[in-house]
């Protein structure tokens, strides 16, 4: 799959002015939508996890042109995820309140275009952390075709 690099760069870069109300408004979309992923969070201090969300963000979008650099920290982040308790369902949860967030944010600029740059590219990034995690073979029995069901946002 080829992402298109130009519009994830552009979109990213206009809401980066506004990244720690991007961060909170994503929380809150994830929280909102699904309650069921709030008791990942229990112990979790929002403000700095905001920080990991936006680090991640830029980590992603400004080595996407180097995609070794890019699977390797991407590899390591889905081992990560493992040990906070995340499972493959939590990700389509996780990308939908993505796209949610971006949408808010970049406004007219939410294009056909952009939506499908963002769904492409969150594909490509949670292909890759689940990689990296090391789920038993029966956490992982699930389809893409289920993963893909979850992808299409429901508001």
């Amino acid at each position: 799959m080829s992402l298109n690099v130009e519009l994830l760069e552009t979109s990213f870069n206009k809401v980066k002015p506004h990244a720690n109300e991007f961060a909170s408004s994503f929380y809150s979309n994830l929280f909102t939508t699904y309650p069921e992923a709030k008791p990942l969070f229990a112990n979790t201090n929002m403000k700095e996890q905001g920080k990991k969300l936006l680090a991640s963000l830029v980590l992603v979008v400004e080595n996407i042109r180097k995609p070794e650099v890019l699977s390797d920290s991407l590899k390591g982040l889905g081992a990560r995820h493992v040990k906070y308790g995340a499972l493959p369902e939590h990700y389509p949860l996780v990308g939908n309140a993505l796209l949610m967030t971006f949408e808010q944010f970049l406004k007219d600029d939410w294009t056909p275009e952009t939506k499908q740059a963002w769904v492409d590219a969150y594909g490509a990034i949670t292909e890759i952390m689940l990689e990296g995690a090391d789920y038993s073979a029966d956490v992982l029995n699930l389809d893409n075709q289920t993963r893909a069901d979850k992808m299409k946002p429901d508001y």
